[in-house]
């Protein structure tokens, strides 16, 4: 093996050892949300105040992940595909910090939720189902880094309009409970702190996809129409 052909092979080992640490960073900021949802609906204390003091690790993860993809551009000054690799990886991090901030909100609201009376809570299971949508987002969005799928990459992003959606339709729900009953206006806001939190979520998944894209056809589609962004993917 040539001395090329031996840095060559490193530098690989090193490209595959980031990705594999981001996709381990989005596993703990998924769970982060499922145990920030669970803990909404079944009231438990415990759980939330865990998810709150958890959310260093997401961003000692992120700290981490940005270390390394710098000492890997001053030592290994990389260009085209692997500079574009190294791009997304620091933009997907952000990402996923941002959404473990979103978790953590949720969980802190959830602890405001747990004091009031459960006679004037409306129902979650509407955030429930924006959760859930927000959430497969996610997963989808990791597995499109991971494969650099395209095709996943465009489903993420025609998603993101339902969670839109779903986001939209709790609010006017939260709106109704609001006036018909003014004693609930301050849980019904905490409530839909909690509905924003999850359609931020769902921005942030469909930016990692968006990502994915940039990687893979060296085109930003950042702040275009869904249709462009599938014609973009799957083009």
């Amino acid at each position: 093996m040539t001395s090329s052909e031996h840095i060559s092979r490193q530098f690989d080992a090193e490209l595959e050892a980031v990705r594999a640490r981001v996709l381990q960073m989005g596993g703990l900021v998924e769970s982060q949300i499922r145990f920030a949802i669970e803990a909404l609906n079944s009231g438990d204390v415990a759980l939330m105040n865990r998810v709150i003091e958890s959310d260093h690790r997401v961003n000692a993860m992120e700290v981490e992940i940005d270390e390394i993809c710098n000492r890997i551009i001053s030592r290994r000054q990389p260009v085209a595909g692997d500079l574009r690799l190294i791009v997304m990886v620091i933009k997907t991090i952000t990402d996923l910090e941002r959404i473990g901030d979103e978790a953590e909100k949720i969980a802190r609201m959830a602890l405001l939720l747990s004091q009031k009376e459960r006679l004037l809570l409306p129902r979650y299971n509407e955030i429930t189902h924006a959760a859930d949508l927000a959430i497969d987002m996610l997963r989808k969005s990791l597995d499109a880094f991971a494969r650099l799928d395209m095709g996943c990459a465009a489903q993420v992003v025609r998603q993101d309009e339902r969670v839109d959606e779903e986001f939209r339709t709790i609010m006017r729900y939260l709106v109704t409970f609001m006036m018909e009953d003014p004693r609930t206006i301050s849980t019904a806001l905490e409530i839909l702190f909690v509905a924003k939190a999850i359609e931020r979520i769902g921005d942030h998944a469909k930016n990692m996809s968006e990502y994915v894209v940039y990687m893979v056809k060296g085109r930003d589609v950042r702040h275009v129409t869904v249709e462009e962004v599938e014609r973009a993917a799957l083009g």
